[in-house]
């Protein structure tokens, strides 16, 4: 098989009908336009141009393979610099992957806005709590909370949330308020992906640390469904900022152990690789970076 990169340097000559002005085409030295040339023939076992000091011309069998090689060359070059426009260019289709607490009128609009800022980009939004595998989903962005299990993605921090302890006035209603996290045992708990009716919560206070095991009647895998159960009065929740704070200022859920809180819990954009980044996925990250969001606080 032909060196295609010769192939490519034979055609350039061909069509210019000049060894020089294919090397100042093609950005190369005479003497390696030559060298590939020469290659070429002696890998076909035919002289495919006739060289003199005078002029330069194509032998039969030279013009017969041209005949055939520049048209197919052609078409590779040009799928080529179509793909390497793709690269460069914000277009195409965006494959992200958020989980539920994302699917809200607040992320849309950042979504909307977005597509309104690139036209050219179009998005297949999956809304999931379950941890995709970005490759073999074929996903090309996903936003994670909390730890991240797999080392060989690439992650970039976006922000931070903190979860605080909230309860409904109608469930504290005759109940003894908790004074220190241990009471939280006392208590019936709206539990997050708790097992048998159990659930382990990590609770900081500066530089205070406590891990309590706490039960309740009611378990959910996403923070809907935790936040609906805590504001009926079901028990108290460990709640995202995001799903209490304006409960807490209208009154609508009391705000428990205010010293006390989930550690920060890091909010990360993960994709499969750093390499070959298209700008459609570029631009995406540059603009979650920059987006002052109620879902996550800020890292600075």
């Amino acid at each position: 098989m032909a060196d295609l990169n010769d192939i490519a340097v034979f055609v350039k000559v061909a069509q210019y009908g000049s060894f020089s002005r294919a090397a100042h085409s093609l950005g190369m030295p005479v003497s390696t336009v030559s060298r590939k040339v020469t290659s070429l023939e002696e890998q076909l076992g035919v002289t495919l141009i006739q060289r003199t000091t005078r002029k330069l011309s194509l032998t039969a069998q030279g013009r017969a393979y041209y005949d055939r090689c520049s048209e197919p060359l052609t078409h590779l070059l040009d799928a080529e610099q179509a793909l390497t426009e793709t690269q460069r260019k914000p277009e195409g289709l965006l494959k992200i992957s958020v989980p539920v607490i994302f699917g809200q009128e607040v992320f849309y609009e950042f979504i909307s806005s977005f597509l309104k800022t690139y036209p050219n980009i179009q998005i297949d939004l999956f809304v999931t709590n379950l941890f995709l595998d970005l490759i073999a989903e074929n996903v090309d962005l996903g936003i994670r909370f909390g730890e991240l299990k797999d080392s060989s993605i690439v992650a970039q921090r976006l922000g931070k949330s903190v979860r605080y302890l909230v309860a409904a006035p109608d469930y504290l209603k005759g109940r003894v308020l908790p004074t220190k996290p241990e009471d939280l045992k006392d208590h019936q708990c709206v539990l997050l992906n708790g097992r048998n009716g159990e659930a382990e919560w990590h609770l900081v206070s500066g530089r205070k640390s406590v891990r309590l095991h706490v039960s309740g009647p009611v378990s959910s895998r996403d923070f809907d469904a935790v936040s609906a159960f805590t504001y009926r009065g079901h028990g108290i929740g460990l709640l995202p900022s995001t799903y209490c704070d304006q409960q807490i200022r209208r009154g609508e859920l009391v705000h428990l152990l205010p010293d006390w809180s989930s550690e920060e819990i890091f909010v990360h954009a993960v994709y499969p690789t750093r390499r070959f980044l298209p700008a459609r996925l570029q631009v995406f990250v540059e603009a979650l970076k920059a987006w002052k969001t109620p879902l996550w606080l800020p890292l600075h």
